[in-house]
């Protein structure tokens, strides 16, 4: 009988196991998300493709698609102590992408939004068709918010790479030091 009623009770948890999983989802917001950036995301973005590493890997491995990462650059902090030395953290990228740091907060600037069109354009060569991956980190909605955005702008061919370079490099993928493309006022 011990045995049967541990069967049950097993049973009874893998039917509840997956259920509570279901209630860990994070619903596709409405709009853009506006704060805390780092934290679990959707798995789907309405009008845009979503995709595993393999897809990813794929893509990259073809040269089909423009990658764009969108991971903010922290700024030199104000009112250093003179004399203090400001590194740079490096950033390290799927190889051949452009970097357009800060362009995936939930709101833009006018200047950050002209810098996001700007290379997008670049991205595409003018291309509404082009495919365009967009990526940061894992857990990171300024991947979702750009790609979102994209497709605000007309782009009809916008994936969406939740792992970003985390998962790229769990997969122990090529990853490359880069810089970011230069905006105007640099």
């Amino acid at each position: 009988m011990s045995v049967r009623l541990a069967a049950a009770a097993l049973a009874g948890a893998l039917l509840i196991a997956p259920a509570a999983r279901a209630d860990d989802l994070v619903a596709e917001p409405d709009s853009y998300r506006i704060e805390n950036y780092r934290a679990p995301v959707p798995t789907t973005l309405n009008g845009a493709r979503v995709l595993s590493t393999q897809e990813t890997e794929a893509m990259w491995r073809a040269k089909s698609a423009a990658f764009i990462d969108v991971l903010p650059r922290a700024p030199k902090p104000k009112n250093l102590p003179a004399g203090t030395v400001w590194r740079v953290q490096p950033r390290l990228d799927i190889p051949g992408s452009i970097w357009l740091p800060d362009t995936g907060y939930g709101a833009l600037a006018p200047p950050t939004e002209a810098y996001l069109k700007r290379g997008l354009a670049q991205a595409s060569g003018g291309d509404f068709g082009s495919l365009l991956v967009f990526y940061c980190l894992e857990d990171c909605w300024m991947s979702w918010n750009a790609a979102r955005r994209a497709l605000t702008y007309g782009y009809r061919n916008v994936a969406w790479y939740p792992d970003g370079t985390d998962g790229w490099a769990r997969a122990n993928l090529p990853l490359q030091q880069t810089q970011p493309e230069p905006r105007p006022e640099e």
